[in-house]
């Protein structure tokens, strides 16, 4: 049994404008019946100073559905649209003193219904006012955009989490795969590796074209190691018989080619001679 705050049975037992607006010129629809959860939000705008007058909602759902359109309607009532618009599912949940873990997508709802009513305001179709996603829950019919806004927004890190916030892969588990991809995506976006590991990687990629090209060289009597990767310089060490050698520049342009290929990114290969734990340029 879901543990309901009072502020949400106050919401649900006595909803706030719980009704049509007669003179709205905003209508938000999101969900379906057949879903199981379906919300009509109506507002009344100002359109000089887009100042939200009036709003009222219809919602066939759970206690929670009700409860939060409640205070969706309640918190944007004598706001701007621009502000209202700052409003998140947090927000919602927070007024109401917090939402059942399951039950947080009522609250992603009625924030879904106010975006759907903004670009009704404007003339927009929600085609036009959001941007076309990958369909990933053919159940709920939640796109990958809604996901990735909601994970976002609210710092989501399981698939249970955005069962629980969407809906999405709530009803079958044939979309867990594609949602857990998408939570992947989601996840490294917002914690991109650090520049210390990013040079790790790139340098094992270089040890690893050097390990490639190196028996090639050594069969000649040469041999070349890896020394230092700063920025889009690399420096290596050529020696043995690749010292002085005339066909080391063609080794060294081989080298260059192939790691800005793996690197994807333009890199210039320069021969050093290791001194002292110094570098000390080539010259020939």
């Amino acid at each position: 049994m879901w543990g309901y705050s009072e502020k949400v049975k106050e919401h649900f037992f006595s909803p706030h404008n719980a009704k049509v607006v007669e003179d709205a010129n905003a209508i938000g629809e999101v969900g379906s019946l057949s879903c199981g959860d379906a919300l009509s939000l109506t507002l009344k705008i100002n359109e000089e100073t887009e100042v939200i007058e009036d709003a009222g909602f219809q919602t066939f759902g759970c206690g929670s559905a009700i409860a939060s359109s409640s205070a969706l309607t309640t918190l944007i009532i004598g706001k701007t649209l621009e502000q209202a618009s700052e409003l998140t599912n947090q927000d919602i949940a927070d007024y109401l003193d917090g939402l059942p873990p399951e039950k947080m997508h009522c609250s992603v709802m009625g924030m879904e219904a106010f975006e759907a009513a903004v670009a009704n305001f404007r003339g927009e179709s929600m085609a036009e006012h959001h941007e076309e996603g990958e369909l990933i829950c053919k159940c709920f019919a939640i796109d990958d955009v809604l996901i990735k806004k909601v994970v976002g927004e609210n710092s989501l890190t399981t698939l249970e989490e955005v069962i629980n916030y969407t809906k999405a892969g709530g009803a079958c588990t044939t979309c867990h795969e594609k949602i857990e991809y998408v939570l992947e995506e989601c996840l490294v976006a917002s914690n991109p590796p650090s520049n210390k590991e990013k040079v790790a990687d790139e340098e094992a990629v270089i040890e690893q074209v050097l390990s490639e090209m190196r028996p090639s060289i050594q069969a000649d009597g040469g041999d070349v190691q890896f020394v230092e990767l700063e920025d889009d310089l690399l420096f290596i060490s050529l020696t043995g018989a690749c010292t002085g050698c005339g066909m080391s520049g063609m080794t060294l342009q081989a080298i260059e080619s192939k790691v800005s290929a793996k690197l994807n990114r333009s890199i210039t290969v320069y021969p050093v001679q290791v001194k002292s734990e110094s570098l000390e340029v080539q010259h020939g």
